[in-house]
């Protein structure tokens, strides 16, 4: 039985979704969780990384059920939740068709971005917003975000893992690029097919830094449309935006009936 998690997590404690060496991450804590109740070693894959200190409503993950366990998909919320932090919660889980992939079937991914324009950060959205004690520019903050709209080159907006070849595929599709004014800020807002290693962190520097008047709109769009090319202002890469208030929201799918 293929069983897909849909996991809510706050990553401020952990070094993100990948289990790494020497570190605390979110994917090792539900393998020792789901070992503990399997009482073998079960794979668990995920639909994507989360750098340290990003967090998540709807990442998605599945693993195969060893085959002596017939518990009820349902039971395994509870039987992981008792054995995980409550920084990490499992929300649902739901039996798939067997050539399900978190990863490889996904369609889409939802990210927010939660800015702070408070003159004094409220305790309560430490690690959880960037925090800008100025006012933004909400004219050129729209302009900017619907730049992203689209297919296009985003290896600006990307950051070197250490892999990249002459090969390497920088197209991503945007469905959706905007934000909310909210309580406490600006709740920014990007769907995609896929994003690049720290893209979304990024695009919202970038948009950022064009609501402040520090980037000007044009060599954002250049940065876009000539990614290769060095603009005037001799900027390559954007501003990277702190992970605090980085959320996947939610991974989508087809039709996952078994």
């Amino acid at each position: 039985m293929r069983l897909k998690l849909t996991i809510a997590y706050s990553g401020t404690d952990f070094a993100g979704w990948q289990i790494q060496p020497a570190t605390d991450t979110v994917q090792e804590r539900i393998e020792k969780a789901l070992a503990e109740v399997a009482k073998v070693p079960v794979r668990l894959h995920g639909s994507g990384r989360t750098d340290a200190g990003v967090h998540a409503l709807g990442q998605v993950a599945h693993f195969d059920a060893p085959d002596h366990l017939t518990m009820n998909p349902f039971n395994w919320v509870p039987a992981l939740n008792t054995k995980l932090p409550p920084t990490i919660r499992i929300t649902e889980c739901e039996e798939v068709a067997a050539d399900f992939h978190a990863r490889f079937s996904a369609l889409a991914k939802t990210y927010t971005y939660h800015l702070s324009l408070a003159p004094i950060l409220p305790p309560f959205l430490a690690k959880r917003a960037w925090h800008i004690p100025r006012q933004l520019n909400p004219d050129d903050l729209r302009e900017a975000l619907a730049f992203y709209l689209g297919t296009h080159d985003f290896r600006a907006f990307s950051a070197n893992r250490g892999n990249e070849t002459a090969d390497t595929d920088y197209l991503r599709t945007i469905t959706r690029s905007d934000f909310e004014q909210i309580p406490e800020g600006y709740l920014l807002t990007f769907t995609g097919n896929g994003f690049l290693y720290k893209m979304v962190r990024f695009l919202t520097g970038a948009a950022v830094q064009a609501s402040q008047g520090f980037l000007r709109q044009d060599d954002l769009y250049n940065l876009l449309h000539s990614p290769t090319e060095i603009p005037p202002t001799g900027q390559t890469h954007p501003l990277c935006a702190p992970a605090d208030g980085l959320t996947l929201l939610e991974v989508n799918y087809d039709n996952l009936a078994s």
